[in-house]
């Protein structure tokens, strides 16, 4: 039987390429997964490990206000009589003292860089060691900034920028725009950079200057003499810190800790591709399972003859299995080849969507090895198990007199009725889900059963859901297209089952896609809607880096000729009644000018100092009603101590995004914002002068590369923005179970012709030219696309549209909005995967010899 399997394998290679693909593809992004989970925690490790080498202890500034450079930037206990004392431990060799802080680069062209991932722009000193060089930050040319009017920058970021040696570089720390000569260019390991942040050095006293204050450190890290017990120096260093601002933590501890992080950053994003890859094999079953189905009708008289000379059915499904695990196993080594090529590509596509992950080489594991293989092998042998099975109950007699007999009644009603009850069960679940309002985690555990349900029933059903839709699609087909169509159509019907597995795999596709797409296009509408909601402002001047606005650019706004008001807003923490919320501070005389909000009680008018307005959220919440005079805390999001003040409540309205929970006086707010700025100015133009004001309002200021001036567009290209670079990166996932789809239907097609040769013969015979044949095919192929794509398309609505109130809690404008133009487009898809399809197929039907057909059994 041994001997069997293998001659079947080679002697139908070429019915069995495509099964052999959609495997393939499946165990690549499979084990691109597991290879490109090992390559990022790798390099993490890596990146981990240049920022600790030789760190026995690290000191740590944790920050209190004081009088830093212009009595604004806050000030650590890490000083330089600090740094002498931890230096004249025993076991202390190094001491490397630092300074870190943020600022954002304006490009040569004047734009800025990363002006929406601020988190990324970092900004150190160059800290010369004994051998006059930083160890973490090699120089590649020029030399180390040595002045207040110097800087340095590395490699990426250079050439992102556009910068050369003695070019002036404009960037910006936390207010006005500020410029030095570049002077230096290194190389930096550091991830955040790497993965498309940005790095800027200044000498030590310019960066404790724009950061911190003379003499002042964020960081200590020390380095020991080789057996230097590492807990024991952490103890003595721990004992010349204060008892407040700082902690010391060993290098092992500091180790651990990023090994954790660095697992918890790779775990999720590992399991979210894996979901992919779980997808992709999944339509790949249908694939393997429609071609031995197929495979076995087609060798009926060969299994009834081993069964005539004693073959027992064990035997048969041990052969039909064996065959099946040799092709899983030689697919499942080329897609683990092809899948070190996804790996590779994964990183910079993730990147570009802003992951930040880190460079570094592929890492390849035995583990990752063997589980692809593993799982490719029991993927297949599992899908080949229940045609082995039908293939063992064939008795002799009935193979030998039939090529395929047509699938029992009894076996039909059975699945039907299973059908419906999944069905039946998901739709009523997802109906129940429908009426839920939030996203707690039962409900949303909840969705995903009814949508298993939901989906797996519309695959056990699609045999019988095949013939009213293909019989529809086959009056279309016989309309236009005459005899071709009305073959296409019978051909389609002749067996239910198989034209249902095939359509399935392009149905699970489609059903994903539209999901995504349509709740992904009503997240996006809600949110645009929701961005500039009440919002009459015709700009919003915001800090990129999320500091605080000097509250002198809001006079320097307002002065901008075309500018016909400019109305800060500052918010800080509120606390009444034990209920907490943020409360967004303006003048009252202006907000009528900036802002539609509609109070349901009280009016906006009444508002002045020691006056609140409150939303009908928290209003609810806090059981507040318009006339309460209530005592409020106003808490520490500034740093200093709270305030208590006894605040009246004169308006309830309702949610609304420029203004948050609670609305209040300027004056009772602005003291208890954080930095003591301002969070953003609205800026309302003059009639007819809105158009470029941004230029003219960005110059005022300085053109600093940390300002956002945006207009209404804009504040809604940002906020959606981040669902269509989801959406794009799921496309591209889901778009490898769209592949393998195609390729079930490619091999039904090749293999369909194969049964039909004499069928294709006979209609030669009597009339039917090449092109009806290759038409025949081709109208076959698209029916079944077709029929997937309705199916798909329809389900993806429905699990969209109920599971779509889970939303309602955290997006209150969320309503489904069905994307008509992109659906329209993937029916159109699925047509043209019916034909691309088809070419293969269709060109190898019209290409048969007419006497061969006729006479082949």
């Amino acid at each position: 039987m041994l001997r069997t399997a293998l001659r079947n394998v080679l002697a139908h290679k070429a019915r069995l390429v495509m099964t052999a693909l959609a495997v393939m593809l499946g165990v690549a992004f499979v084990s691109g997964t597991l290879v490109f989970g090992d390559t990022v925690a790798s390099a993490f490790r890596a990146a981990s490990t240049v920022s600790l080498k030789d760190v026995a202890v690290s000191v740590q500034a944790e920050y209190v206000p004081g009088a830093g450079a212009g009595g604004e930037t806050p000030t650590t206990v890490l000083d330089s009589r600090l740094v002498d004392r931890v230096r004249d431990l025993p076991g202390v060799t190094a001491v490397r003292p630092s300074v870190n802080g943020s600022a954002t680069l304006a490009r040569k062209d004047g734009e800025p860089l990363n002006a929406d991932s601020s988190w990324q722009n970092l900004a150190a000193d160059y800290v010369i060691g004994a051998d006059g060089k930083d160890a973490r930050h090699p120089l590649v040319s020029g030399r180390a900034p040595a002045a207040g009017s110097e800087l340095a920058l590395d490699t990426t970021t250079a050439e992102k920028a556009g910068y050369q040696i003695g070019d002036t570089v404009r960037f910006a720390t936390t207010g006005p725009a500020l410029t030095k000569k570049l002077v230096g260019i290194v190389r930096t390991e550091d991830p955040r950079v790497t993965a498309g942040g940005t790095l800027v050095l200044f000498d030590t006293r310019t960066a404790q200057g724009l950061f911190l204050s003379p003499g002042r450190f964020d960081e200590i890290s020390v380095a020991a003499a080789p057996g230097t017990d590492q807990h024991a120096l952490t103890e003595r260093v721990r004992a010349l810190l204060p008892k407040e601002g700082a902690t010391a933590t060993s290098g092992a501890e500091l180790a651990a800790e990023q090994a954790r992080q660095t697992a918890e950053n790779t775990e999720a994003l590992t399991k979210m591709l894996l979901v992919f890859a779980g997808i992709a094999l999944f339509v790949g079953v249908f694939i393997i399972a429609n071609t031995f189905t197929m495979l076995i009708a087609q060798r009926g008289r060969e299994i009834a003859l081993m069964r005539a000379v004693g073959a027992s059915r064990r035997q048969v499904v041990r052969s039909v299995l064996v065959e099946a695990g040799l092709l899983g196993l030689g697919a499942s080594a080329a897609g683990f080849v092809l899948g070190l090529g996804i790996a590779a590509g994964l990183r910079p596509l993730l990147n570009s969507a802003g992951a930040g992950l880190p460079d570094g080489p592929l890492v390849v594991a035995p583990t990752a090895l063997l589980g692809s293989l593993t799982v490719g092998v029991l993927v297949t042998v599992l899908a080949a198990w229940l045609p082995s099975r039908k293939a063992a109950k064939i008795a002799p007699v009935e193979a030998l007199s039939s090529v395929e007999a047509s699938a029992p009644g009894r076996g039909m009603r059975v699945r039907n009725a299973l059908g419906a009850l999944l069905t039946g069960a998901g739709v009523a679940v997802m109906l129940y889900v429908s009426t839920l309002d939030n996203g707690a985690e039962t409900n949303l555990l909840l969705a995903m059963s009814g949508s298993f349900l939901t989906l797996a029933g519309t695959i056990v059903l699609a045999p019988l859901l095949s013939r009213p839709l293909v019989f529809l699609a086959g009056r279309v087909t016989t309309r236009f297209f005459g005899v071709s169509g009305k073959l296409a159509q019978e051909n389609a019907l002749r067996n239910p089952r198989r034209t249902a597995a095939t359509a399935s795999a392009l149905m699970i596709g489609l059903i994903l896609i539209t999901g995504l797409t349509v709740a992904g296009h009503s997240v996006d509408r809600a949110m645009s809607r929701a961005a500039v909601q009440g919002l009459t402002a015709d700009y919003r001047v915001a800090n990129s880096a999320y500091l605080g606005l000097d509250p002198k650019l809001a006079d320097r706004i307002a002065d901008v000729p075309g500018v016909a008001g400019a109305t800060p807003l500052a918010s800080a923490g509120l606390t009444v009644d034990g209920e907490y919320a943020s409360v967004s501070g303006l003048d009252p005389k202006q907000l009528d000018k900036v802002a539609d909000i509609d109070f349901t009680s009280g009016s906006a008018a009444a508002l002045g100092p020691g006056r609140i307005a409150v939303s009908e959220t928290y209003a609810g919440r806090a059981g507040l009603r318009t006339g309460d005079i209530v005592t409020g805390r106003f808490d520490l999001d500034s740093g200093k101590p709270a305030r208590l003040k006894q605040l009246t409540v004169v308006g309830v309205y309702a949610e609304n995004r420029v203004v948050a929970g609670v609305v209040g006086d300027l004056g009772d707010v602005l003291p208890y914002a954080m930095d003591g700025g301002y969070d953003s100015v609205l800026v309302k133009a003059e009639p007819g002068r809105a158009a470029g004001l941004d230029r003219e309002i960005r110059s005022a200021l300085g053109d600093s590369p940390l300002l956002k001036v945006q207009s209404r567009e804009q504040i809604t290209r940002e906020e959606s923005g981040e669902i269509d670079v989801m959406l794009d990166m799921m496309y591209g996932l889901l778009g490898m179970a769209v592949v393998i789809a195609i390729l079930g239907v490619i091999n039904t097609l090749a293999m369909s012709v194969h049964e039909r040769t004499r069928e294709i013969g006979m209609l030669r015979a009597i009339g039917l030219d090449r092109t009806g044949i290759r038409r025949m095919v081709r109208l076959e192929s698209v029916v079944i696309s077709l029929f997937g794509a309705v199916l798909g398309i329809g389900t993806g609505v429905f699990l969209a549209w109920t599971g779509g109130s889970l939303t309602a809690s955290g997006l209150p404008d969320y309503t489904t909005t069905v994307p008509w133009p992109r659906l329209a487009l993937f029916l159109a898809l699925a047509v043209l995967i019916g034909i691309l399809a088809s070419i293969w197929p269709a060109g190898r039907a019209a290409r048969l010899n007419m006497l061969r057909a006729i006479s082949s059994q």
